[in-house]
């Protein structure tokens, strides 16, 4: 029951986290500088608790920071898409990432793809056809925010590769080495954009709550709940993060999707939950 319970609190928190994020927003305090804080804050709670050491991480570093680039760009990609986008929209899109991994999994590890591998891979990208191509509109349906969700997800499936290749790197040195690259990246597109904004202290605090109590936490549940379980229930459960994000849309922000967005984000899903039945 309790691996359960850790994945449904996950599931919901990301499901949910886009409104604490647009309310930090609201307050000043833009998506580089806002992950700066949070991902500073859980890297150094969690340092501080048990620090992992770096053994492994000089073997191959080239591989360990790709794997932090990627990792942070995930990260801060899923938070500007939310920032941007609409947030059920946001979440399918970025649910290609196990088509992705499946793909990369065939090309850098060498894994089987077999017939059901390409069935896969086609409704995937049929389902994201659909949901983002209008005739009538062209180009201009697909908005900034699609992309980045796109994007962050294949970053996503970079760094779900490259942590099975490092495995001479334990739980925690992997985590908090996807972490740092978190802060590094946002921090880098945060000078870029604009300097470290003048805020209350309440702000910041919120923020690096968000951090501890939010990202921290649902991680570690992730990390609780997928150890104790088959792969296959686990990412079923973790579906549930797209209807608390799309109801959560829709009662706090008004947003909706339309039917074929839905019929095309059903294909995603579909497409993902085989994806991983193939990996296991």
């Amino acid at each position: 029951m309790k691996p359960v319970l850790s994945l449904l609190f996950a599931a919901t928190f990301w499901g949910f986290v886009w409104y604490p994020l647009r309310l930090l927003e609201g307050a000043g305090l833009s998506g580089p500088w806002l992950m700066v804080v949070s991902y500073a804050a859980a890297f150094v709670t969690l340092a501080l608790a048990r620090w992992p050491g770096t053994r492994g991480l000089k073997r191959r570093p080239a591989l360990v920071a790709l794997m932090a680039l990627a990792a942070g760009w995930t990260n801060l990609g899923f938070v500007l898409a939310m920032l941007e986008g609409t947030v059920a929209r946001v979440l399918i899109l970025f649910y290609l990432s196990p088509l992705w991994t499946v793909l990369l999994g065939r090309l850098f590890l060498h894994e089987s793809f077999t017939r059901v591998t390409a069935l896969t891979l086609a409704t995937g990208l049929a389902g994201a056809l659909l949901m983002l191509w209008k005739p009538e509109a062209g180009a201009a349906a697909i908005g900034w925010g699609d992309l980045v969700a796109v994007t962050a997800g294949f970053a996503f499936a970079v760094t779900n590769v490259l942590t099975r290749a490092l495995e001479e790197l334990g739980t925690r040195q992997k985590t908090l080495v996807s972490w740092a690259g978190v802060v590094l990246l946002s921090l880098t597109v945060g000078l870029l954009e604009a300097p470290l904004p003048p805020l209350s202290w309440s702000t910041w605090t919120a923020s690096a709550a968000l951090g501890v109590f939010g990202f921290l936490a649902a991680t570690l549940a992730v990390i609780y709940g997928v150890s104790h379980m088959p792969v296959r229930r686990s990412a079923v459960i973790l579906l549930v993060e797209i209807p608390v994000g799309a109801l959560s849309a829709w009662w706090l922000a008004g947003e909706q999707l339309s039917l074929r967005e839905w019929a095309g984000g059903g294909m995603i899903v579909l497409a993902g939950l085989l994806a991983i039945r193939e990996v296991e």
